[in-house]
């Protein structure tokens, strides 16, 4: 594999993981989670990205777009994936392509946490293996640049 760079974002409330219901989301935070895939990926150049708001996201995006320096972006947009149709728009208005992971399967939470509104615009999704759940959409976008 080549040398890429992945930007991985992260939406709302993921600055407290590793505090934030350890039930679901694991005791790592936020700073061991990046450090895990940076020992895992040695091959890739990271960056890390994380608001708590979502024209941030957004803007981040559009920087991507219009300045480059990532190949990829691996995202785990919080509570945004349910509802934020500004999100999506941006997702889908941008040539970089977007692996959306969550820590948890989203689909045997509550029921309004079981849509994503970012899916479908998105190369691929994750979810369900907890901080593993990274490294997976890490490999995917990985795989999807070599083509």
């Amino acid at each position: 594999m080549g040398r890429h760079s992945i930007l991985v974002m992260n939406g709302p409330n993921l600055s407290r993981l590793g505090k934030r219901e350890p039930e679901v989301y694991g005791s790592q935070t936020l700073a061991a989670i990046n450090s895990g895939l940076e020992s895992a990926f040695p091959e890739v150049r990271f960056g890390f990205y994380q608001s708590e708001h979502e024209g941030a996201l957004l803007e981040k995006l559009f920087e991507i777009e219009d300045h480059g320096g990532w190949s990829g972006v691996v995202l785990n947009a919080g509570a945004l994936t349910h509802y934020s149709i500004a999100l999506r728009d941006a997702i889908s208005g941008v040539s970089v392509p977007v692996v959306e992971v969550h820590m948890s399967n989203i689909y045997a939470r509550e029921e309004f946490r079981r849509k994503s509104v970012i899916s479908e615009v998105c190369a691929g999704v994750i979810g369900g293996f907890g901080v593993n759940s990274y490294h997976l959409g890490v490999k995917g976008l990985l795989r999807l640049l070599e083509k």
